[in-house]
């Protein structure tokens, strides 16, 4: 059987961009990551077991090839002592355990951050694909097939709607629950021939090398959650994240994610000088037309000229919420709507609802609490009720 990685480079951009900021600014975090899955699957995971530890073992022996670090050398965010980093490391086997409890297959990651945090995406989608190859793949990519060529028309049929102020444009984000490696290649391969108008980059490098597109993302909640432990009064760790990012990128990469502690909470410390220095907001849970509200109302509370900020939609997007969100604001300020499982696992099998998460650092529990029930993930509800006390969170999610 083919291994399912063949190249390190397949994985959200916003691992490396996180990975190069931690290196440079906590190289000797400790951290640990755990698996889960917040859906009924159709069969057991834990029947995967045999097969993903084959697979984990064949990611541990794969390196960066010079062409990679060549790629990512030109994109000019990333530093050259980060890109030599890459041209030397190797995941570590000893740093990644499988086990299985009855029916569920527990995944955990512990070591050195800089040394583990890359595994996420790839156990992920490795997961994902081992699981949809016990499906008959035939009516499966046939269905998918048919439900993409939809999709492309329901783009067509938008693109005749009435111009706004700023223009509409999709990424794709799908890499970690797709449906398979070769689909999720077709389906940005389909993208990007049939609608290059609107169609503007993936979070998958290597699938932005390989169809010449804009590679998207910047961080995700594990790079904030981490400065709940580097050792900043606990209030302070957002405005500690973001300062951190903004002199490690100086302009570039500037989306910042809002819903580590909610959306309120986040605006509280996004003050005149970060909203400055940000290029936009990202959302990843709750009410989104409340929350873009609360992000312009925001803005012009700074008197912050919103046309000049982006609003970009992640929340388990499909096109006709992203059509109605961006009917919604797209005369305001810019928007964007990075779509996931709904564009590389639409294929009419049921998808999993996985994640792999970052529950300590530096031996310390590490938590979001989400603006949307059931997304929270942490093993230490006192730590849970303490950060809901600092930043003055309604209720437990």
């Amino acid at each position: 059987m083919t291994p399912i990685v063949h190249s390190l480079l397949e994985t959200d951009l916003y691992k490396f961009t996180m990975w190069q900021a931690l290196l440079h600014g906590h190289p000797a975090a400790q951290a640990e990551y755990a698996f889960a899955c917040r859906n009924e699957p159709a069969y057991p995971l834990a029947d995967l077991k045999a097969d993903v530890e084959r697979e984990f073992d064949h990611l541990c022996s794969l390196a960066f090839t010079d062409d990679e670090i060549a790629y990512l050398r030109g994109l000019r965010f990333i530093k050259s002592d980060f890109a030599d980093y890459l041209t030397v490391f190797r995941f570590q086997r000893k740093f990644i355990t499988v086990t299985v409890d009855g029916p569920t297959l527990v995944i955990n990651v512990k070591g050195p951050q800089v040394h583990v945090m890359g595994f996420e995406i790839y156990v992920l989608y490795i997961v994902n694909e081992l699981y949809f190859r016990r499906f008959d793949p035939v009516p499966a990519l046939a269905e998918g097939r048919k439900r993409l060529a939809a999709k492309i028309e329901q783009v067509r049929d938008f693109g005749r709607e009435p111009a706004r102020a700023h223009p509409f444009e999709f990424f794709d984000f799908g890499v970690r629950r797709r449906f398979s490696g070769a689909w999720h290649d077709e389906v940005v391969a389909t993208l990007k021939r049939e609608v290059p108008q609107y169609f503007k980059g993936t979070s998958n490098v290597y699938l932005a090398k390989k169809h010449n597109l804009v590679p998207i993302g910047t961080m995700a909640h594990e790079y904030l959650q981490s400065f709940q432990s580097f050792g900043v009064r606990l209030r302070d760790f957002q405005k500690a994240a973001l300062e951190d990012w903004v002199q490690e990128y100086r302009g570039d990469l500037g989306t910042a994610l809002t819903d580590v502690v909610g959306m309120d909470a986040f605006l509280a410390d996004f003050d005149l000088y970060f909203a400055k220095l940000f290029d936009g907001l990202r959302h990843d849970s709750g009410d989104p037309v409340a929350w873009g509200e609360k992000a312009l109302a925001h803005y012009a509370k700074l008197r912050i000229d919103p046309h000049t900020k982006r609003l970009v939609f992640s929340d388990g997007l499909d096109l006709p919420r992203a059509f109605a969100l961006y009917r919604h604001f797209a005369d305001r300020t810019m928007t964007g709507f990075g779509i996931g499982t709904n564009l590389t696992n639409d294929t009419g099998i049921p998808s999993l609802a996985i994640v792999m998460k970052l529950v300590s650092c530096n031996g310390q529990p590490v938590a979001k609490l989400s603006d949307s029930p059931g997304k929270t993930m942490c093993t230490d509800e006192t730590f849970l009720a303490y950060l809901r006390q600092v930043f003055h969170h309604p209720a437990a999610q």
